[in-house]
């Protein structure tokens, strides 16, 4: 029987946290992360472990391949946690995709359903805008009303560039029209950001140009069924839990073309007695920004050997 701890959160990682081989070392110790990606695989039609350990890393980059990925690994560090501990959060977050994973490990939607769901959400955001019409920037160095002031100065009707997420304070990633990105840029720049650069990306999340495909994924959405919650999931578009269906749909729909809000996220999480933060999945991006958003907390992720036995260090 599991128990809640509290001050623990779980946050869980979105795009960009992806790598070729990720999970391996869990997956060789532990069977449960073959067994999730075995059950992602069924529901894609491919097999999905093959392609996060042998590539081609191309095409795990590519939004409607990644989304599934991410969220199965985020899933699977989850159930290896519990088997190990019987110890489930008090609260639980995730930055973007990263969502999806919080809600299933919060009971919200059947694993299954998720992957769907994700996958279909990647194919959606690849086909939302043509390539080369969309761009997102990094923006390091200003605070983030600045930041605000900025993108809507250099925005037009048909043109517009806007914050998309809010990771951290002084880290801000905007994203919208090529055009107004990189105009964007050059004013964030003259109005004293210490570096703002163009970011890899095919699709510019988390913006109005986002608007069709969150419409055309709310008709997906509304056949996925919204289960129990049994730990309150905090939301990106507007730090908060949600317990009714269509509450939780909407702010699905909603967070395609609407900012991340991490660093209000975090912070929340801080006033309701959060000390303890563990980052489900691969990489240390969220482990990193929180230290930078709140003081006096302890961080650790989950995607090894040795980063699962730091983790478990925090319950004693």
């Amino acid at each position: 029987m599991s128990k809640t701890e509290n001050g623990l959160a779980f946050i869980f990682p979105g795009q960009g946290s992806q790598s070729l081989g990720m999970m391996r070392e869990l997956a060789e110790l532990h069977p449960e992360v073959a067994q999730t990606f075995r059950s992602a695989s069924d529901v894609l039609g491919y097999d999905l472990w093959h392609l996060v350990s042998e590539g081609p890393v191309e095409k795990l980059n590519q939004t409607e391949y990644t989304q599934p990925a991410m969220l199965t690994s985020g899933v699977a560090a989850f159930r290896v946690w519990v088997k190990l501990t019987g110890v489930q959060p008090k609260w639980v977050a995730g930055h973007s995709l990263g969502e999806y994973s919080a809600l299933v490990c919060a009971g919200a939607f059947d694993f299954e359903d998720a992957v769907g769901l994700v996958a279909e959400r990647g194919r959606l955001m690849q086909g939302a805008v043509d390539v080369g019409t969309g761009a997102m920037a990094a923006i390091l160095g200003l605070d983030d009303d600045k930041v605000v002031q900025v993108c809507a100065e250099v925005s037009a009707d048909d043109d517009l560039v806007s914050p998309a997420n809010f990771n951290s304070p002084g880290q801000i990633v905007i994203a919208g029209h090529s055009t107004a990105v990189n105009r964007a840029i050059e004013a964030l720049k003259a109005a004293g950001a210490r570096k703002a650069v163009l970011l890899p990306v095919s699709v510019p999340s988390h913006c109005p140009l986002m608007t069709k495909a969150a419409l055309e994924f709310r008709k997906t959405l509304a056949k996925i069924p919204v289960h129990t919650i049994n730990i309150p999931v905090i939301h990106n578009v507007d730090v908060a839990s949600h317990t009714v269906a269509e509450g939780v749909r909407s702010v699905l729909e909603q967070q395609l073309s609407s900012p991340v809000r991490w660093t209000e996220t975090v912070r929340f999480l801080f006033d309701q007695r959060v000390r303890r933060f563990i980052e489900c999945g691969p990489g240390k991006v969220l482990t990193g920004l929180n230290k930078r958003i709140v003081a006096n907390v302890k961080s650790e992720a989950i995607f090894d050997t040795d980063s699962l036995n730091k983790a478990l260090e925090l319950l004693k």
